[in-house]
């Protein structure tokens, strides 16, 4: 059984940053893409960065030049630096990887979110 445990939310002022963990656990052979969405109230989730095994990342728009994505392999984790944080960051943050749990078997999985509230 795979689990993706979220931490590292909070409440924070605007301009202010936080980091995010996301550490995996259990029968993982392989992580392949790990990946961040949010889902704001009344919202679709949205993708936030994607960050590959070999380390190519990618991020939605609204959160270029201001957030960080970044992974450990032998770690097992991913993190999510956020910068100069604006109110329309509020959201629920989760965490997805796809993981392999045999050579032959790679499935997406979720964290259970952590929120982020931006405000003064």
């Amino acid at each position: 059984q795979v689990q993706l445990v979220e931490s590292g939310g909070g409440l924070v002022q605007p301009g202010g940053s936080l980091r995010l963990s996301c550490a995996a656990s259990g029968s993982i052979v392989s992580i392949d893409t790990m990946g961040w969405y949010r889902q704001a109230p009344g919202k679709q989730r949205e993708l936030v960065a994607t960050v590959t095994r070999g380390g190519i990342t990618n991020y939605a728009d609204s959160v270029k030049g201001r957030f960080t994505i970044s992974r450990d392999n032998a770690k097992k984790t991913g993190y999510l630096q956020m910068n100069s944080l604006k109110p329309e960051d509020t959201a629920v943050y989760y965490c997805n990887a796809e993981i392999f749990t045999d050579w032959f078997a790679k499935n997406s999985y979720w964290g259970q979110g952590t929120q982020v509230t931006v405000s003064s």
